[in-house]
């Protein structure tokens, strides 16, 4: 592993959302949050993805319902293409967040030990919504769409209020 400038970590805040196939929770994610950094002008400090630990839908566009979902409240995930976790994404993300506890638990297997401490539940930043995980949407209707976006919203929210008090320590330092 390469000595790395401290001011690079500082800057940037990457972050990666995972769910099984990347084209209902992870891209929902990818798209409040990315919305969400843009709102709070931390567009330039934040680095936003989103992957699958599965790699049924490599290459196609999000779920047409997760396109509607979003849409309706004004973020546009039509752009976004389903990608599989890689073995560099450890390396590469500070913080990988999964949607529920089977792909976290995919990606406690597949993660090298030493990057293992970035790896998280989105919902573990959500301060509305109890639950622990997002419920894949995929098997049911349009309800479970807007559902799984109240809890990423949420948890979108309280994750950009710690990439916000992470930017200012680091600025002033």
């Amino acid at each position: 592993m390469g000595k790395r400038e401290p001011i690079s970590f500082a800057m940037n805040t990457r972050v990666l959302f995972v769910c099984t196939g990347n084209i209902c929770r992870s891209p929902m994610a990818e798209g409040v949050f990315r919305h969400a950094a843009r709102q709070a002008g931390l567009e330039s400090a934040v680095r936003v993805a989103s992957a699958g630990t599965h790699a049924f839908h490599v290459g196609e566009a999000p779920d047409p319902r997760a396109q509607a979902a979003t849409a309706r409240r004004g973020y546009d995930i039509s752009e976004l293409r389903a990608s599989r976790v890689k073995e560099s994404d450890f390396e590469e993300f500070d913080l990988i967040l999964a949607m529920d506890w089977d792909n976290l638990a995919l990606l406690q297997q597949t993660a090298p030990r030493h990057y293992r401490h970035k790896l998280q539940l989105l919902m573990r930043f959500a301060t509305d919504h109890e639950s622990a995980t997002i419920p894949d949407p995929y098997y049911g209707n349009a309800q479970g769409f807007e559902q799984s976006l109240d809890f990423i919203e949420d948890a979108c929210n309280g994750l950009i209020e710690v990439v916000k008090r992470r930017s200012t320590q680091y600025a002033a330092a």
